[in-house]
């Protein structure tokens, strides 16, 4: 028997064999390594230049945060020294007014398009629109807001809040309805098995199994609005002085760094490159966090 087996093996061997171009195989196997070449000389070649932006990033502003007072004084006029604080102050007061307008707007449209939506003409309509408005220029929406707010008017940090809320609610609802759409319909069936009204059963149940992932999405959009310059530059302008009047020209650091890096000075220069450095530092700083919380969350 293992001799006739071994015997009925051999033809199937042979016919292998026979199919096997080596010519074929190893034309595939020299694409294949040509095209693992182009995609790892890519992956270098943008990282050669991204390593090289933020070395240069961090060596020029960090020599403007030691030899200036960016935390405890203003921005100065030309050739005197200063600091960022009121540009610190107005971009801080700026993007959390954007993000606390934007991100409840936000997330309860995703919880509708996710929950209640169930195909129905508004929900298609309401995901078009959200995603013309997610891919729309931000120049765009800032203008938009000009000619809303600003024409006829006067500039306002309000409306530089609302322009970047209006980036926010794009983003926001894109990933609340992707992150509620993954929560298992087993646990909806669960809860409804249990007599939870609907209600209930998408506050309690769903919301909750999806925090960590609408979270990350929120700290996405505020990492977002955090270095837009173009809807400011219609919308709340600028401000040399300190101020927090959220209706009045408002100082902010994307601004300031537009401003300070086209002129002929130095000292405005370093302090655009001391700018430039916190916003990079706080936009990092938030999506490691967004990471971190998403990837806790998928572990689990």
């Amino acid at each position: 028997m293992p001799t006739n087996a071994m015997h009925s093996a051999l033809p199937a061997q042979t016919g292998f064999d026979s199919r096997y171009d080596k010519r074929l195989y190893n034309k595939r196997r020299w694409a294949n390594k040509l095209g693992l070449g182009f995609a790892m000389s890519a992956m270098v070649f943008g990282l050669i230049w991204l390593f090289w932006i933020l070395v240069t990033l961090f060596f020029e502003g960090f020599q403007g945060m030691v030899q200036m007072p960016i935390f405890t004084a203003d921005t100065p006029p030309p050739m005197s020294e200063g600091g960022l604080r009121n540009a610190i102050v107005g971009s801080v007061m700026l993007a959390f007014s954007g993000l606390f307008i934007g991100a409840p707007i936000g997330l309860m449209t995703g919880i509708y398009l996710s929950e209640f939506a169930q195909g129905s003409l508004l929900g298609k309509v309401t995901r078009f629109l959200n995603d013309i408005l997610l891919s729309a220029p931000s120049i765009v929406i800032g203008l938009f807001i000009y000619a809303l707010m600003v024409k006829g008017q006067s500039f306002s940090g309000w409306a530089g809040a609302l322009a970047l809320a209006l980036i926010v609610v794009p983003v926001v609802v894109r990933t609340t309805e992707n992150m509620l759409n993954l929560v298992p319909n087993s646990i909806r069936e669960a809860a409804y098995a249990l007599g939870t009204p609907k209600w209930k059963m998408v506050t309690q149940v769903t919301i909750k199994a999806a925090r960590a992932g609408l979270t990350t999405g929120v700290l996405l959009a505020f990492a977002r609005i955090t270095g837009e310059t173009a809807p400011l530059l219609f919308t709340a302008l600028n401000n040399q002085y300190f101020s927090t009047d959220m209706g009045e020209p408002i100082a902010n650091l994307p601004n300031t760094i537009y401003q300070f890096a086209m002129s002929p000075y130095d000292n405005w220069h370093t302090l655009a490159w001391a700018a430039a450095l916190l916003i990079t530092a706080s936009v990092l700083v938030l999506n490691v966090l967004a990471r971190f919380i998403g990837g806790r969350s998928s572990s689990k």
